[in-house]
């Protein structure tokens, strides 16, 4: 029976481009899931969208003299750009600033007053003097209370993953001119989350398959108490407050972009599957929803998203699992927007095979610690593993095809060597769906990385270059084994390499998408004719990638986005 996996990806700020952190994190490990749940034949439904309300983008809107608005759409299109670039399949990639997610998200905020659940308190809030004008979290920074980095922002530490309030900073400044702020009483809502410490706990009960950092550090935070947040705040940017005389306030933007999810779904069923109640399928009791994130975000995906489904009812499905990943650093240092320190998407598909890119953060994909991009490595492993171990098994084989078989597959079986070899594409293929399931995206690499060794350790074996000469049906048995070896890989690397997949699917004599023939391993047919064979992969010169690429880290350091 086909399950319906519901794949919520994290919300990117549309203030700048995407980098290699960003596409480590969250979105790769995302699509290879899809993908491959997709091939499993499950009901799959992937979304997200640019989170347009984030004060980041009013940070850049301020510095360019322009709105929040141009931020938004030049940046969102960029995004839509990118995805088509690295074969992200979104069902639905939207954004925060459409009238369905208003709508949504004034009602949680409607549900939640009404229930009892939000309340008035006076707070203490920033305010810019030399401004004259109240100043959001974020454009507060200052000394962390808890692990004293001096670049702790008003609502969270990236270096610890706090959430902050303002006040709770030492030696807070204004990041737009450094001034003090005051802190001026000012009326907001407040979301009784307390109420749902003892629900989450019992929830989290079971929840032994997460990731040991997601569930250690989701239980530590609840361990502290879980304390009531404001839900308002003080901005001209976001979604109002559906209430009379509350019109200069805003819905906090970190409970209303997580609502996204929700409502992303709801869009999609309307405008892309014709059917408004489709979403239900993906919310309901028998949904399996996975959250793909970044591990500064796993307070509001492990506490306060649940917490909110909690409140607002309808029996809606909480998180299945939030498989965070941990950060990507950068030739030995971490990913600094400010500084350039960074490889942006955009830039990097002008130049380089996306699949290149999908394999060697595959192979280095940050799960459950910091792991280190560095181009001298990705040099490496595109001419080693991609060029040299799985491109030169297909290459080889195919031409070798072409020039003695006149590209016909033979009408052979694999011999005794070949059949286990063969039922060696079975247990792999069984293995690598077992390690993608359970969110181990790296593993799974790996088992098809390994069944590509094996196939040119038997081709190196068997040395039809030699037998052709001697006993043409050797040849041939041994031919059709590796076709199904590549017929194998191509299946195992889909999820991961989707446009090569893709090509190799037309190379050899198959028809329709490469993942039509579903998590199996098809074989063309003895006597079709395939087409000439072209390389899946470029050999780089690492000399000119890295004066390229070294020479352009920390240049022009005038992009802004989320790190």
């Amino acid at each position: 029976m086909p399950e319906n996996i519901l794949i919520a990806v994290a919300w990117p700020y549309a203030n700048g481009p995407l980098h290699l952190g960003h596409i480590a994190g969250a979105y790769l490990p995302a699509d290879i899931f899809a993908r491959f749940h997709r091939m499993a034949g499950n009901n799959v439904l992937m979304v997200s969208g640019s989170d347009a309300h984030g004060t980041p983008i009013t940070l850049r809107a301020d510095r360019e003299g322009v709105t929040p608005r141009e931020i938004h759409d030049r940046f969102h299109q960029g995004f839509l750009e990118s995805w088509q670039g690295l074969g992200i399949s979104w069902d639905l990639f939207t954004t925060t600033e459409t009238e369905n997610h208003y709508r949504i998200a004034q009602d949680f905020f409607t549900r939640f007053h009404e229930n009892g659940l939000l309340y008035e308190t006076e707070s203490s809030v920033p305010y810019s003097p030399s401004q004259n004008r109240y100043l959001p979290d974020r454009y507060i920074v200052g000394t962390c209370p808890h692990c004293d980095s001096d670049s702790a922002r008003g609502d969270q530490c990236d270096s610890c993953g706090r959430t902050l309030d303002p006040r709770e900073l030492v030696n807070p400044r204004s990041s737009i001119d450094g001034s003090a702020p005051e802190f001026r009483s000012r009326t907001h809502f407040m979301m009784r989350f307390s109420r749902f410490e003892d629900h989450l706990k019992e929830w989290l009960r079971d929840k032994t398959h997460w990731r040991p950092q997601v569930l250690n550090f989701t239980n530590g935070f609840l361990a502290q108490g879980l304390k009531d947040r404001a839900y308002t705040r003080d901005l001209e940017w976001g979604i109002p407050v559906p209430l009379d005389g509350w019109e200069d306030r805003r819905i906090y933007v970190w409970f209303e972009a997580v609502i996204g999810y929700l409502s992303a779904s709801v869009q999609w069923a309307r405008e892309v599957k014709g059917d408004p109640e489709a979403w239900r399928a993906w919310w309901g009791a028998d949904a399996r929803p996975y959250y793909f994130i970044g591990k500064d975000n796993i307070t509001f995906h492990t506490i306060i998203w649940p917490a909110m489904l909690m409140a607002y009812g309808e029996g809606l499905a909480l998180p299945e699992d939030v498989p965070a990943n941990e950060f990507l650093n950068l030739e030995g240092y971490q990913l600094s927007t400010s500084r350039n320190w960074a490889v942006w998407a955009p830039e990097y598909l002008a130049n380089y095979d996306a699949d290149a890119l999908r394999y060697v953060l595959s192979a280095t994909m940050p799960e459950t610690s910091d792991s280190e991009f560095t181009w001298p490595d990705y040099v490496r492993r595109v001419n080693t593993e991609l060029v040299g171990t799985y491109g030169n098994l297909v290459h080889r084989t195919l031409t070798f095809l072409q020039r003695f078989f006149d590209g016909v597959v033979p009408d052979a079986e694999p011999d005794a060597a070949g059949a286990r070899l063969t039922a060696r594409v079975a247990e792999a293929l069984e293995e690598a769906a077992a390690h993608i399931a359970a969110c181990r995206f790296r593993a799974g690499l790996g088992v098809a990385m390994i069944l590509a060794q094996d196939g040119n350790r038997y081709l190196d074996d068997r040395a039809p270059w030699r037998t052709i000469r001697e006993d043409r049906d050797e040849t041939a048995r041994t031919l059709v084994t590796i076709l199904g070896v590549i017929a194998g890989l191509k299946t195992l690397l889909a999820p991961y390499l989707p446009f090569s997949s893709q090509r190799l699917q037309t190379m050899l004599g198959l028809s329709g998408s490469a993942q039509d023939g579903g998590w199996t391993a098809t074989t063309p047919a003895a006597g079709t004719r395939l087409p000439q064979p072209e390389a899946l992969f470029a050999k780089l010169d690492e000399e000119q990638v890295l004066a390229r690429e070294m020479a352009n880290l920390g240049v022009g350091a005038d992009n802004e986005t989320r790190a």
